[in-house]
């Protein structure tokens, strides 16, 4: 092996393109278990963003299920998740384009509901030859959309609201015997990990529901993922003791099945999320986060003895069991998110589908290494920080790196552990990331994920600048070299930390949020109120919006900035990065803005996906003075 060169951080040669990360790499989704198939979502950036059915049969043949050009992906709630359903081979799929619900049995899609509606979140009620979707309803002009519970036949004859009055469902699970429904629901300015309810209604004999009670949840208690076991007994996760722990509601009373300061949960900003299973009717197989890495355990439903399953995998999403296996979403530092099968009774795992079609040799990944870091007054936050590595390079001795801040969306998100090649992107041309996990971020408890309440803009901006600064202390980091960026609440975080803060020298804002009165006023149904709780209620509290929004304070801006906009998102509007860009212009200072069309929030295309960090890495390049390796395509920045 040849010894490293010597080469300024920043300007090392790296394997880990932008072609990896964009047109390589794609995103997998919503497991479910049908007989002896196995059945996922994955969306393809190389196919211009679209979410394909995919179906994995036993004897490992792997098939698109869904046909182009139609895309599997519901806009309900905007975010979406839970676009499909299987039952005995036969797929139903929410197509993106109309938002219609297709039928789709060997042959070409066919489309069974209206225009002007939208679904989620399905289940098949086998008794009545039925389906049961969230709906979500925009045939009524100058109006919030509706939402509602919502049953249809097999062909999509006879649509029946089921429940409806409040503003949310999601999560509807019908009992073994088809008797009784479950599901959540919530209102206006509760968001589903504030506040849930978990109510129960038993169904006329025409699937109708009749006499409804309420098990759990409130105001203050998140209740997630109810299911029901094969013999009948409805289960669900709650945080009402600060951790999102397994509960049953039995004989008419409430039992925890095994409590434990770690989170079984997750935020529900997608539908279709699962964290644990029933493998048969006494056991369940469940996954739970502790300090922001996820376990695999089995959890006997009768004696309540929890047993760690060793699997390699720190990162566990979209949960399903069949007896004897287990399918899910797994991730580790080393390994990208596959869908993963896992035999029960040999403990061994099986990867049916890896996100990422090319291995990185190990020299080039750098390892996270968990940080935590003093933080406001007393406290701690937590982050994952990456050194750059890079088998190549070197740097010169006593230079130290440029540290690029990674402030997640949500806010109430969580960043992951798991091999992710937009951040060794980074790392491996020697930058160094911190991946923060700020007060308000989900995995680390309710007391942790209420830090932000009525102090969105404070919190998660002093945890950035906190963990940035701890790391210049421990030699980690170039001070002078301190960069920050985010999407959607995080680019509103990097704002913020540009604008109201001395540290970062330069900024990245994807789709960020740059003036909290025109989000609250303009933003979909699902968020309009999420505000509320953040920053506090609007319009009696404009004068925080006004104080906490960085379009307001730009004369106080000193750093570069560039922007990235979808011209067709309907979360933050392309407005809002219009304006702040202008205003950084008319201040001379460093700034660049790039729109793609056709995307809406979060950027999908592999074309546009790559554009976007080759853009970004020059911003960095022209404004910190490196040569980087692979320049590609120039930016145009004002005032430079």
């Amino acid at each position: 092996m040849t010894e490293p060169q010597i080469a300024p951080y920043g300007s090392w040669r790296s394997p880990i393109t932008s072609d990896l990360v964009s047109s390589g790499t794609i995103r997998l989704e919503q497991t479910i278990i049908d007989g002896e198939d196995i059945y996922w979502i994955e969306m393809r950036p190389a196919e211009g963003g679209r979410y394909v059915v995919v179906r994995w049969s036993p004897e490992g043949r792997m098939s698109d299920v869904v046909p182009p050009p139609f895309n599997a992906r519901t806009r309900v709630h905007e975010y979406g998740g839970g676009s499909f359903l299987v039952v005995d081979g036969t797929v139903y799929f929410s197509n993106f384009s109309d938002q219609r619900l297709c039928h789709l049995d060997g042959g070409q899609p066919c489309p069974i509901t209206q225009s002007g509606y939208r679904y989620a979140d399905g289940i098949i009620d086998r008794h009545r030859q039925r389906m049961i979707w969230v709906c979500e309803d925009h045939t009524v002009a100058d109006s919030e959309a509706l939402n509602y519970l919502t049953s249809i036949g097999l062909r999509g004859e006879d649509r029946q609201v089921l429940v409806s009055g409040n503003d949310f469902y999601s999560s509807p699970r019908l009992s073994p015997d088809g008797s009784c429904l479950a599901w959540l629901t919530w209102n206006h300015p509760e968001m589903p990990w504030d506040g849930t309810e978990l109510l129960v209604g038993e169904l006329e004999a025409d699937g109708s529901v009749g006499r409804t009670e309420h098990i759990a949840g409130g105001a203050d208690e998140s209740i997630f993922q109810p299911e029901w076991s094969p013999d009948g007994v409805l289960h669900f996760v709650s945080d009402r003791t600060g951790w999102w722990n397994l509960y049953r509601w039995h004989e008419g009373r409430i039992e925890p099945l095994f409590e434990m300061e770690a989170e079984f949960g997750s935020p529900q900003w997608v539908f279709g999320l699962s964290t644990y299973a029933f493998e048969s009717e006494d056991r369940l197989v469940c996954a739970y986060s502790r300090d922001g890495t996820w376990h695999l355990a089995s959890l006997d439903a009768v004696t309540h003895e929890l047993e760690t399953i060793e699997i390699p995998y720190t990162e566990i999403a979209y949960l399903r069991a069949a007896p004897g296996r287990v399918v899910f979403v797994g991730g580790s530092p080393t390994e990208p998110p596959s869908v993963v099968r896992l035999d029960l009774s040999r403990r061994q795992v099986e990867v049916l589908r890896c996100s990422s079609k090319t291995a990185t040799d190990a020299g080039y990944l750098s390892m996270p290494q968990t940080v935590e870091f003093p933080t406001g007054v007393g406290l701690t936050a937590h982050a994952f920080f990456y050194p750059p590595r890079n088998r190549d390079y070197v740097a010169s001795f006593g230079e130290r790196p440029p540290l690029l801040v990674m402030s997640h969306g949500g806010p109430t998100s969580a960043a992951s552990s798991t091999l992710d090649p937009k951040i060794q992107y980074w790392t491996s041309r020697g930058i160094a990331v911190l991946d923060v996990n700020y007060g308000g971020s989900t995995g680390y408890g309710r007391a942790y994920r209420s830090r932000l309440k009525g102090q969105w803009g404070i919190v998660d901006v002093d945890d950035c600048v906190n963990g940035a600064l701890c790391l210049v202390e421990r030699g980690e980091a170039d001070g002078d070299r301190l960069i920050i960026r985010g999407g959607s609440a995080g680019g509103y975080t990097t704002l913020s930390a540009l604008v109201f803060r001395d540290v970062f020298g330069a900024g990245a804002s994807y789709y960020g949020i740059s003036d909290l009165e025109v989000l609250t006023r303009d933003t979909h149904k699902f968020e309009s109120h999420y505000l509320d709780r953040l920053v506090g209620p609007y319009p009696e509290r404009r004068d925080i919006y006004r104080e906490r929004s960085p379009i307001n304070f730009v004369d106080q801006l000193s750093s570069p900035v560039i922007f990235f906009q979808g011209l067709e998102d309907r979360v933050v509007l392309p407005d809002q990065a219009e304006k702040i860009f202008e205003a950084v212009c008319a201040r001379k200072l460093p700034a660049a803005y790039i729109a793609f069309e056709g995307e809406q929030h979060g950027f999908r295309r592999a074309e546009n996906i790559r554009r976007a960090i080759e853009a970004e890495l020059y911003f960095y390049s022209r404004v910190f003075g490196f040569e980087i390796a692979d320049p590609g395509e120039p930016v145009p920045i004002e005032n430079l």
